[in-house]
C-alpha cells in the first residue's frame, strides 16, 4: 500500500464528529484508533489532565534515535485529534493526525538522528489545553527539546489566484494563491524553517516560511495551534499548516470532509516532512 492510500485509511477512521463533550463516542473512537496505531511501534504513554472534571488524554509514543545519537534531545511532533462540534474535521485536524501516524510508522522502521516523541493532543479546540498541560509538564521536568513541530491542517490546497488571505501586512510578501504549505516558527527556528521548507519543495510541494518574534503576539493568527504553549515556555517550535481559515472555506464547517482535501498535496507534505526531519543537523 502506498503512502497516499495509508493516509486515506487514517482519514476515513479519524474524520468524524469527535467533540470531547458533544460527540464523546466519536472522540473515544479516534482516541482508541490513535492508541492502537501507536502501539504497533512501542508502548503508548497516556498523559491525563482534567478539564471541568473531565479526564482528557494526550497520547505519546517515544521512538529512539539511530544507534549513534541516543543522548540528543528529542524532536516532538504533535497534532490535535479533537474537533469542534458539527464538523467531521477532515482538514482540522484529521490530516495532521494522519501524517503523525505515518511519520510514526516511517521513523519506527528507520530511526532518525534524533529521538522522536509523537504526541496526539486532546482539547486543542478548547484553547490549546492539551498542549499547554504537556508543555508545562516538560518545562517543569526541565526536558530540553531539539524542536517542537505542530501539524495543523495539512490537506487543503487551492491553486486559484486570490485564494490565499493574510493578516496585514503579510499579503505584501507572500503569494496570493493557496497552493503552498506554510511553516511558522519562533526566531530560534529560522535555520530549521529554511531546511524543512527546502525538503518539502524538493518533493514538489510549494512551501513558504515565516519567522515570528515575541511569541507571535504581534500577529495573533500565528498562535492558533499547539506550538504556541511551547513558544510561551521558550522552546523552539514550528507550526506546519495550510493556513486554515485564511484559505480553507470549510474551516469549522460541516463541509470539512475528506472530499474537500487534496490528497496529493497531503502526501507530498508528509514525504517532505519525513525527509526534512531526517536532514536536521
Amino acid at each position: 500500500m502506498n503512502l497516499q492510500e495509508q493516509l486515506q485509511i487514517h482519514l476515513s477512521e479519524i474524520a468524524r464528529e469527535r467533540d470531547p463533550f458533544l460527540a464523546t463516542a466519536g472522540h473515544f473512537f479516534v482516541q482508541e484508533y490513535i492508541r492502537q496505531q501507536f502501539s504497533q511501534w512501542g508502548s503508548v504513554e497516556i498523559h491525563t489532565f482534567k478539564v471541568n472534571g473531565k479526564s482528557c488524554k494526550n497520547l505519546i509514543l517515544n521512538l529512539s534515535a539511530d544507534g549513534k545519537h541516543q543522548d540528543l534531545p528529542p524532536i516532538l511532533m504533535g497534532a490535535h485529534y479533537d474537533a469542534v462540534p458539527g464538523t467531521p474535521g477532515a482538514d482540522d485536524n484529521a490530516t495532521g493526525v494522519a501524517v503523525l501516524l505515518e511519520l510514526a510508522r516511517k521513523f519506527a522502521a528507520e530511526p532518525a538522528k534524533y529521538p522522536l516523541r509523537l504526541v496526539a493532543f486532546d482539547m486543542e479546540e478548547y484553547g490549546l489545553l492539551g498542549s499547554a498541560e504537556y508543555a508545562a509538564l516538560l518545562h517543569q521536568q526541565q526536558q530540553p527539546l531539539r524542536l517542537m513541530i505542530s501539524l495543523e491542517m495539512l490537506g487543503y490546497c487551492n491553486s486559484i489566484s486570490g485564494s490565499q488571505n493574510y493578516p496585514s501586512p503579510l499579503e505584501k510578501f507572500y503569494p496570493n494563491t493557496g497552493d503552498f504549505i506554510a511553516l511558522i516558527g519562533n526566531l530560534r527556528t529560522i535555520r530549521d524553517l529554511i531546511s524543512l521548507s527546502r525538503s518539502i519543495r524538493k518533493v514538489g510541494v510549494s512551501s513558504q516560511w515565516l519567522p515570528v518574534p515575541n511569541r507571535g503576539l504581534i500577529v495573533r493568527q500565528t498562535r492558533l495551534s499547539d506550538h504556541a504553549p511551547f513558544w510561551d515556555l521558550g522552546y523552539p517550535a514550528i507550526m506546519v499548516t495550510d493556513t486554515a481559515f485564511l484559505r480553507n472555506p470549510h474551516y469549522h464547517q460541516p463541509s470539512d470532509n475528506i472530499a474537500s482535501l487534496d490528497l496529493n498535496f497531503l502526501t507530498g507534505v508528509c514525504q517532505g516532512l519525513e525527509q526534512g526531519i531526517r536532514r536536521l543537523s
